[in-house]
């Protein structure tokens, strides 16, 4: 009969060895396993960290951009709002000079009336002094015509006049005209 026994204790050390060496198997496999999955952890940390770092960045940046953004949006209101006040006071500028044009026309107007009235009168003045340059020119004619007379009858009268001397001269006046 063979050894039983002795077969199944070489049996249980050959099974325990196998089952040592199996057990040693799986923890090698285990560890490297769960070094590679550290390694794995370590560096998602890290691209979870570098993710973490470049979304703070853009939200910082993002921050900055939307001050900036309403920086430029006050900016922009505060000159809309004196464009509309330069163009109401330029409105406000071209009316009172609108005025100004209107009340310089009416004047315009009313002097160049004013200048043809007085042309009118001067022209109605200067008809007048030339038809008493020619009623002047008449009497000259006629006190000539008459201080002739007396000239020539003046022999005769000269007995009869108490005066010394009675002469009549005239003497014409040059009328000038002015303007």
């Amino acid at each position: 009969r063979p050894d039983l026994a002795a077969a199944l204790r070489e049996l249980r050390s050959q099974y325990e060895a196998l089952a040592a060496r199996n057990l040693q198997a799986a923890e090698d496999w285990y560890r490297t396993r769960c070094a590679r999955l550290h390694e794995r952890a370590a560096r998602s940390q890290e691209a979870v960290r570098a993710s973490r770092r470049e979304a703070g960045e853009c939200r910082r940046q993002l921050q900055a951009r939307l001050a900036e953004m309403e920086s430029l949006r006050g900016a922009h209101q505060s000159l809309e709002r004196q464009l509309q006040e330069l163009e109401e006071r330029h409105s406000a500028e071209a009316a009172g000079l609108q005025d100004t044009i209107g009340q310089l026309e009416d004047d315009l107007r009313n002097t160049k009336n004013e200048m043809a009235r007085h042309l009118r009168e001067y022209q109605d003045l200067l008809n007048v002094k030339m038809a008493l340059d020619i009623e002047i020119a008449a009497y000259r004619k006629l006190l000539e015509g008459e201080e002739n007379l007396f000239s020539t009858g003046s022999a005769g009268l000269s007995a009869l006049n108490p005066l010394p001397n009675p002469s009549y001269s005239f003497q014409p006046r040059g009328f000038g005209s002015s303007t």
